[in-house]
């Protein structure tokens, strides 16, 4: 199933987002504690097992129900969507270790930890969920999947191991195309399906901080550089006749969110929780057709 990551880590972020904003005013709550909070780490854990839960019954109950059932089997989908889907994987498992780690190290769990059990959380949902594809017959157990989930789990933990911080962040910007009114069922027939269903509308971008790598710079703390990618032209998962799909290249402006200085905890994890999507700002597209557009703000 190729749409079952992003559906995962929107319910994660409003899971994220509804604490946010149940807690609004009150900052000390928000505040990360400098030694193990045996409450709120026991919060964590429970409302991510429960999130986790509900998120894997649903799938199940009403996504794969609509399938028949097979025998476990593996499934080679690595030229589909013009691996717009594999990025997805790796956008998807980055978010949910990060998001999973960051709220462990509020509750003041080792670094270590949060590396271990928050930021894997991503590849081992993710790879869980790659088996109910084995087990039905529309997909498969796919490796490309597998090894896109390790990807986004190894660029967050690689950063925080190397460089104690998060200086290429995976981020996602989507805008709608006409190419879901010509297969609604596959790519969307509403806003929110297409969000999660058109391939054509999403751009995955890796948003580097350029202070970070600079550090005696001029450059604001927050001025980030973004190399995005995108397909367009695709009804199907693959190439069918007169089919005229091809890739697309970004470059642009970015706000790395968690850079920006505030005495705010609320402030910061509201940040924190939208750094996940690219701000809209002027970029630069070159594309495998051959053509060439300037866009004063693109998303």
């Amino acid at each position: 199933m190729k749409v079952k990551f992003s559906i995962v880590v929107f319910l994660f972020a409003v899971f994220f987002s509804n604490i946010v904003f149940s807690q609004s005013g009150f900052d000390t709550f928000f505040t990360p504690s400098d030694t193990l909070h045996i409450s709120r780490r026991n919060t964590v854990i429970i409302t991510e097992s429960v999130l986790t839960a509900t998120a894997l019954v649903g799938l199940h109950e009403l996504w794969y129900a609509d399938y028949p059932k097979s025998d476990f089997h593996y499934a080679n989908d690595n030229t589909n969507w013009l691996q717009m889907d594999k990025l997805g994987h790796v956008y998807s498992a980055y978010q949910l270790g990060r998001f999973s780690a960051e709220m462990l190290a509020w509750s003041g769990v080792s670094k270590k930890n949060q590396l271990l059990y928050g930021a894997g959380y991503g590849f081992v949902f993710l790879t869980a969920v790659e088996v109910f594809d084995g087990y039905s017959s529309e997909w498969g157990f796919s490796w490309g999947d597998v090894a896109a989930n390790a990807t986004g789990t190894a660029l967050y933990v690689s950063q925080s191991l190397l460089w104690n911080e998060q200086r290429i962040i995976p981020k996602f910007s989507f805008h709608t195309t006409a190419y879901a009114d010509q297969r609604p069922d596959v790519l969307g027939s509403s806003l929110s399906e297409q969000i999660l269903k058109d391939y054509n509308g999403q751009t995955y971008w890796l948003s580097v901080n350029l202070h970070s790598f600079l550090k005696q710079s001029p450059l604001p703390s927050w001025l980030n550089v973004a190399l995005g990618y995108g397909a367009e032209g695709m009804i199907t998962a693959i190439p069918v006749e007169n089919d005229e799909r091809y890739r697309q290249f970004y470059l642009s402006l970015d706000v790395d969110l968690s850079k920006i200085k505030t005495k705010s905890p609320f402030l910061s994890t509201l940040f924190s929780v939208f750094n996940s999507v690219k701000i809209p700002a002027p970029t630069f597209e070159i594309n495998a057709s051959g053509g060439t557009r300037f866009y004063l703000f693109y998303f």
